[in-house]
């Protein structure tokens, strides 16, 4: 259970200047609840991925505003962690996960872990370094993508196999690959944390905006420039909430947007 930041611009940005410095300091301020590490991923000028994580909170780590004032690339994430109950605070379950120029950051709890693990082949179980069920889902949407030769179709397809067998769980998600940004904002039967919440604030209004009942919330925006996607926790006018059940890719060279076919999930998908 985390917070997603992510952008899509045609010039480099720092972290900061997504949001602007006091809708930025909000964010980090998110820490206070989701302190459990934090990561960030970046596209330089020279098409490579990069990223940088820590299992320290944000809010206590200088290293996080070092690299969010830095414009460090044209599309990139940041992602603050919530710890699933039982997993380890360690580096490995710190998001975002890697291979090669992919990187992957998860907003969710998909159990029981050992589901997920029965979905990887021998390879993908090979390459496995943390305890997470997020980063054998990020296993899964790689395998998907290996197998099928495409990254739209394989993230389609491994959606549609995650959403059947898993119907309950929240998907959202950042996927950044070599050209494309995946959006994915899947959670529309996962339920609020509201017992985990409840016993860290007083009362609904305590607590961050949204937390209460729409924590998966995700929205977006699109500027002439960029595209932004942000998860629940700030209350700015100028997003619009990404709808339930969706899932998009953002081309990093032109921003343009182009929504995934999720439906119908029938047999064989």
């Amino acid at each position: 259970m985390c917070r997603l930041l992510g952008y899509i611009a045609t010039h480099p940005l720092a972290a900061v200047d997504v949001l602007g410095e006091p809708a930025f300091d909000t964010f980090t301020s998110l820490a206070a609840l989701h302190g459990d590490g934090w990561g960030m991923a970046w596209r330089d000028g020279d098409h490579h991925t990069h990223t940088e994580a820590s299992p320290e909170s944000a809010a206590r780590d200088p290293r996080y505003m070092e690299l969010a004032r830095q414009p460090l690339g044209s599309a990139g994430f940041v992602h603050l962690r919530w710890a699933t109950g039982g997993l380890p605070v360690v580096r490995e379950n710190t998001h975002p996960f890697t291979d090669g120029n992919y990187a992957f950051a998860h907003n969710g709890n998909i159990k029981p872990i050992p589901k997920i693990e029965a979905l990887l082949t021998s390879e993908s179980k090979a390459k496995l370094r943390g305890a997470t069920d997020s980063e054998r889902y990020f296993r899964f949407l790689m395998q998907c993508i290996e197998e099928s030769g495409s990254e739209e179709n394989g993230v389609t397809r491994g959606l549609h196999i995650m959403m059947k067998e898993f119907p309950h769980a929240s998907l959202n998600a950042l996927l950044l690959t070599p050209t494309t940004m995946f959006a994915i904002h899947i959670n529309s039967k996962a339920a609020s944390p509201p017992r985990a919440l409840s016993k860290l604030y007083p009362s609904e209004a305590d607590m961050p905006p949204r937390h209460a009942t729409e924590y998966y919330a995700m929205d977006y925006r699109i500027t002439p420039d960029a595209v932004h996607i942000i998860s629940s926790g700030l209350q700015e006018p100028g997003w619009v909430s990404v709808p339930p059940d969706a899932a998009a890719m953002i081309d990093l060279a032109t921003c343009e947007l182009t929504e995934l076919d999720l439906f119908p999930i029938g047999p064989g998908n």
